[in-house]
């Protein structure tokens, strides 16, 4: 995904600060889930929860986040 240039001048911010926010909010507004989160913003999932902890955000884990790690878990073979 790239930003246009004149969004990130205006901002005042680079890039992936940009991805990090995004994430955050589309976290917290629950239409991300922490994985697909994480990926947006860059960073591992460990990372991203230290990051929404640092924030006061409460991670939401419900069935379907379940279910997600189960099969990451599977398809990795662990």
């Amino acid at each position: 995904m790239t930003i246009p240039n004149e969004l990130v001048r205006a901002a005042r911010m680079t890039e992936v600060e940009i991805l990090l926010e995004l994430a955050v909010v589309l976290f917290h507004k629950e239409k991300l889930t922490l994985g697909q989160a994480a990926t947006l913003a860059g960073i591992s999932q460990f990372q991203f929860q230290q990051l929404l902890g640092s924030r006061g955000i409460a991670i939401h884990y419900d069935v379907q986040d379940y279910i997600e790690d189960l099969q990451t878990i599977q398809r990795l073979g662990l």
